[in-house]
């Protein structure tokens, strides 16, 4: 009763390494913390907290994280004041990319309201990496914990720089580009090969991993837009602790840029006064990093991606743009790894309910277009460990021209080193068909792979695909069957 419940709803792992650093704040604050996910958790289980800290994030539209759904059923659920002796507080982690923007905070809010709990302080919003956030969410919690300490400790705590535990970026070199779907009716996708950084240490990261690409606008823009405005690309200024020019500045920045800063407008017509560049660049706000999943492991020495080019009226979209067509092979491209706990490798205790168990085994892969990067990182990973009972689902539009994920799972299956694979071409029938359709068609084998142990991993579009192979699944296996798996950790995702 007396201990502060930090409880954390977590998709990609950042929520929950928040609420770790939270309750450590706490404990060394001198107060009892507890920490527990929100699966484990229900109103009856949180009516039994004073003090319940939430640090939740949001996935996909509005949607709770994949191990919060049930919580966030029953919640919804639950009637009358179940709650009434909580008092919370909330830090909601989102996305301003979305238009429900920390919409599973928003929603998680309004069910504790509604059952009774009090908020301690109003909930926080956390986008993306904002620096701003964390600082508010330990003052609100120095100022209403009212703990001994926990003002100092918070004062102490070290600031919250970029993702926590995430590395640095670092210049890889685009090493290989290759198209692989000449033809096809989607938009092309490409094959990229990315090599480390010259004399670093040999990176590692496990299956499942993303790729954080900072991305860079094209020399067209920027010659266009320094010739607009007549400023040196040349000029040397500091970004980040460095010196750049003016034009690598302006590069990995959002544009338009204030084009009449005080410095600038403040000069006589002519030449703009000493440090006018500068003030320029400290008007600059730097790009957002894209994510994609690593389609490659440390031992195949590069880093494989699969990046779907986009286009808009405008052109191409920035960070494929980038990768696709504008960066020249050798080009540095600043990125960074990061780990995707909700897609990792499930560990072998995750798969010990079944009848086979440990590297026995088997393991089902389902997706649709790039989703193949992330998936394939995973078959890599079991057919060199050998671990063979692997059964691949995969969708795309047309055999002629976009069977690339099918030609490279031909020799696994050749090998023995795949049990199955079922190649679902929407296009090539005058009805439409899709990965879904091919799980329905295949129930009896499914529920014996689950009944088995197998684990589930599904990797491509979050709107079509995902959506209808969680129909799919809820359908032939029940949908409590289905959150017993999320619980498990025998159902993992990576959909975007």
């Amino acid at each position: 009763d007396d201990a502060v419940l930090v409880a954390y709803a977590s998709q990609s792992g950042r929520a929950e390494r928040l609420a770790v650093r939270t309750a450590a704040l706490l404990r060394g604050a001198g107060l009892a913390a507890t920490l527990a996910p929100v699966a484990t958790l229900g109103a009856e289980a949180l009516r039994h907290h004073r003090r319940v800290l939430f640090i939740a994030s949001t996935f996909g539209e509005g949607d709770p994280p994949d191990a919060a759904r049930r919580f966030a059923r029953n919640l919804a659920q639950a009637q009358g004041t179940a709650l009434a002796p909580v008092r919370y507080g909330l830090l909601a982690l989102g996305d301003r990319h979305y238009a429900a923007f920390c919409g599973f905070g928003h929603a998680l809010d309004h069910q504790l309201r509604r059952l009774g709990a009090q908020p301690l302080f109003p909930l926080i919003e956390m986008d993306g990496e904002d620096a701003a956030a964390w600082p508010a969410w330990l003052a609100a919690l120095a100022g209403h914990l009212n703990a001994p300490g926990l003002a100092a400790a918070a004062d102490a705590a070290p600031p919250l720089l970029g993702d926590v535990g995430a590395p640095a970026f670092a210049d890889w070199t685009l090493a290989a580009r290759a198209l692989c779907n000449p033809g096809s009716q989607g938009a092309p996708l490409f094959a990229l090969q990315l090599t480390p950084p010259p004399g670093a240490p040999a990176p590692g990261w496990q299956a499942g991993a993303l790729v954080e690409v900072l991305p860079r606008h094209d020399d067209a823009t920027l010659d266009t837009l320094l010739r607009r405005h007549g400023w040196p690309g040349d000029a040397p200024v500091r970004r980040a602790g460095r010196t750049v020019s003016l034009r690598d500045a302006l590069a990995c920045s959002v544009l338009p840029v204030p084009a009449e800063t005080p410095a600038l407008t403040g000069a006589d017509a002519g030449t703009p006064p000493a440090g006018a560049w500068q003030a320029l660049a400290d008007t600059l706000q730097p790009l957002a990093a894209r994510s994609y999943s690593v389609a490659s492991l440390p031992g195949d020495g590069h880093l494989a991606l699969l990046v779907r080019q986009v286009r808009h009226e405008a052109g191409f979209g920035l960070a494929s743009g980038w990768l696709t067509a504008h960066a020249p092979l050798g080009a540095p491209v600043a990125l960074r790894l990061v780990e995707n706990m909700a897609f990792a490798p499930a560990e072998d205790g995750a798969m010990q309910s079944g009848a086979q168990a440990g590297a026995q085994a088997p393991a089902i892969f389902i997706g649709n277009g790039s989703g193949y990067a992330g998936l394939r990182g995973h078959l890599l990973a079991r057919i060199r460990g050998g671990r063979h009972r692997n059964w691949l689902l995969f969708g795309e539009r047309q055999r002629a021209c976009d069977a690339y994920c099918e030609t490279e799972a031909a020799g696994w299956l050749a090998a023995g080193q795949i049990a199955r694979g079922d190649f679902v071409y929407s296009r090539d029938q005058p009805e439409r068909r899709y990965v879904q359709d091919a799980l329905r068609d295949a129930a009896d084998v499914l529920r014996a792979w689950v009944d088995d142990g197998a684990v589930i991993y599904v990797c491509g579009s979050l709107q079509g695909m995902a959506a209808g192979v969680d129909a799919a699944l809820a359908e032939v296996l029940g949908s409590d069957a289905l959150d017993d798996l999320i619980a498990a950790g025998r159902y993992r995702r990576d959909v975007y």
